[in-house]
């Protein structure tokens, strides 16, 4: 009896042993849970009303987080040091058993938690995929290393992030419009301070300065009625009035005003929406859902983007608050019409240049280079605020579709347009020439 006693020991010990040291079961941590992290920034953001240029900010440093660390351990890709302004040369934590893929997408939500105004609610996507990850195989103790991998990574970026300057911009003094008949003013209904006056004096990520691109002046203001500028005025005013379905359309479906205000008589909500940034980066994991990009592939994709979206921002916000140009808003209702209203609401910072412009056609530089100048595809970003998808044959067209929006919105003038398209695709091709120069 002992005898049987000892050998079950005995064989207890040894299938224990050899369960112990059962290779660990490798899952697919792909692109998709990249896009999951991603998306779930965005519906953060939009509850926060995040505003442009830091949203951009946001998703850049989430996402340099998570190519960190796909830099240190795929040879393939290359680090960000030497390419981005001030970025760090971080150390590959050591001794720690991880999965890369799982430690990337830790480190993404480690920097947004810290960084978004409600970035606790990411506690609740870490716990699901934890649980995900340790439902298929992922062993504790390889999703603690991978954690504390991602916490040291996540420390880094967010300590780089800390020197890019945004913080300081609450010190400067509060912006109060400029005197005189041309220049910017708060706009209807809400009548909403000018936004991130400061902006520019964030550091860039690839290009030298805020002011590497600087348009030409916007067209003169002028109350003369023979003048240029009343010709781009009266060309707002006119297409304001056009019935063409296909306009509204195409206005509402690239509004992406995370700030738009309904006036109720005594009552006045908000209307919660995308920015284009987002726009843009839920386009990119339309086009890295179609092409089944690899994790890595996928991590760089949107971190070229997101890093390039910021620089985008920084440019604009340059010159929207040097030429601090009036909304055609105020004088068309000033000149033409005291009783007219644009489609879409005007944004609450100064019109020149677009910044959808700009940050349209700089996405679509890089994306274009990802995927190619002719990649077709359905974008279906605006269906979660009840729009109808829209096709199109490039990442080019799209953005052109997206400039002239504000046209159709009456919220541009349509040199702002131009010139935006302009200073987009100089930030755009000088951003992919940084981080593909060696290739």
């Amino acid at each position: 009896m002992k005898k049987n006693i000892c050998f079950i020991a005995i064989l207890g010990m040894l299938l224990c042993n050899i369960a112990c040291h059962q290779p660990e079961r490798v899952i697919n941590v792909g692109q998709e849970q990249v896009s999951e992290v991603i998306e779930y920034m965005t519906n953060l953001m939009v509850d926060d009303n995040t505003n442009p240029p830091l949203a951009a900010r946001f998703f850049a440093y989430a996402s340099l987080a998570g190519y960190e660390v796909v830099s240190q351990n795929n040879p393939s890709f290359k680090s960000m040091h030497g390419i981005l302004n001030g970025y760090p040369l971080i150390k590959k934590p050591v001794g720690a058993v991880f999965n890369e893929n799982v430690a990337a997408l830790l480190a993404m939500i480690g920097v947004a938690k810290k960084m978004q105004p409600s970035g606790a609610r990411f506690d609740s996507l870490e716990r699901s995929l934890l649980s995900y990850f340790k439902s298929n195989g992922i062993k504790k103790k390889t999703l603690e290393g991978s954690l504390q991998y991602a916490e040291s990574i996540a420390g880094s970026i967010l300590a780089y992030a800390e020197e890019d300057g945004y913080r300081r911009l609450s010190n400067f003094p509060r912006y109060s419009p400029k005197p005189g008949k041309g220049f910017w003013f708060p706009t209807p209904p809400a009548y909403m301070d000018a936004l991130e006056p400061y902006f520019n004096r964030v550091r860039t990520f690839y290009l030298d300065s805020s002011s590497l691109f600087i348009p030409p002046p916007p067209t003169p203001f002028s109350e003369n009625k023979d003048t240029d500028f009343f010709k781009v005025m009266n060309e707002v005013y006119v297409q304001s009035k056009s019935t063409d379905p296909l306009h509204a359309e195409i206005a509402s479906f690239w509004d992406c005003n995370p700030f738009a205000v309904v006036d109720k008589g005594h009552l006045q909500f908000g209307i919660k929406k995308i920015s284009p940034g987002a726009h843009w980066m839920g386009i990119a994991g339309i086009a890295i859902g179609r092409q089944f990009l690899s994790f890595d592939s996928a991590m760089q994709a949107y971190t070229v983007l997101s890093t390039t979206l910021t620089d985008a921002f920084i440019s604009c916000w340059d010159e929207k608050y040097r030429s601090d140009r009036i909304r055609p808003e105020t004088v068309i209702r000033r000149y033409i019409d005291k009783s007219w209203e644009p489609l879409l609401q005007t944004p609450p910072f100064p019109e020149y240049p677009s910044g959808h412009s700009v940050v349209s056609t700089a996405a679509a530089v890089v994306l274009s280079r990802y995927f190619g100048e002719n990649f077709a595809y359905t974008d279906t970003v605006e269906r979660a605020f009840g729009l109808k998808d829209r096709h199109f044959t490039s990442f080019r067209q799209a953005a052109a579709e997206a400039s002239i929006s504000r046209l159709y919105g009456g919220i541009h003038f349509m040199d702002a347009i131009t010139e935006g398209q302009v200073v987009g695709e100089a930030v755009g091709e000088y951003a992919i020439g940084k981080f593909f120069i060696e290739e």
